[in-house]
């Protein structure tokens, strides 16, 4: 029954999208998709209504894919008209960080070992004061002077790395 309506639908596409070889492909899956409905026991009233409503589907399809992948070869491109990496992907912004980083490392191994480990327990570990209090069997309040201290020190580390002191907010 569908071979009655093959070459009338090719016919159509090929109108519809300019190219005999993607009209082709277009009509043999319209073919197919109306096949697999009535195989699946589902009645099909007008075949020819259903086999043109599912062709101009699948030809919007085809074209919603296609604007999406129309672009300009960044080859093609002047140096000038590429698009920049994000700003964290930028060689001198991943200096910057990893110099940071580096600086936070050692300002944070530099800290007396009591100091550390408050820190670390609190700022790396998600612990509240109290937490690291119980955990090191002392006080809450001294807890909070050792955060203080290594927030200083790391603050200070920054600075270094930065040159100089800088206009930052603080780490807290």
């Amino acid at each position: 029954m569908l071979e009655r309506y093959h070459r009338e639908l090719l016919q159509f596409l090929r109108r519809q999208v300019g190219d005999v070889e993607t009209a082709a492909d277009l009509t043999q899956e319209s073919c197919l998709r109306v096949l697999s409905l009535q195989s699946s026991g589902q009645p099909v009233l007008d075949l020819r209504a259903l086999l043109y409503r599912t062709a101009r589907n699948l030809v919007i399809d085809q074209r919603r894919r296609a604007s999406h992948r129309q672009h300009e070869d960044i080859d093609t491109l002047a140096e000038t008209e590429q698009p920049l990496a994000p700003r964290h992907l930028q060689p001198e912004e991943m200096l910057s960080c990893t110099q940071q980083v580096r600086a936070l490392v050692r300002a944070i191994e530099s800290l007396p070992p009591r100091c550390r480990e408050a820190f670390v327990l609190n700022r790396f570990e998600g612990l509240s004061h109290q937490e690291v209090a119980d955990r090191m069997s002392i006080s809450r309040n001294m807890v909070a002077q050792h955060v203080a201290r290594a927030l200083v020190v790391c603050q200070a580390g920054l600075d270094r790395a930065a040159g100089g002191p800088a206009v930052r907010e603080p780490l807290e």
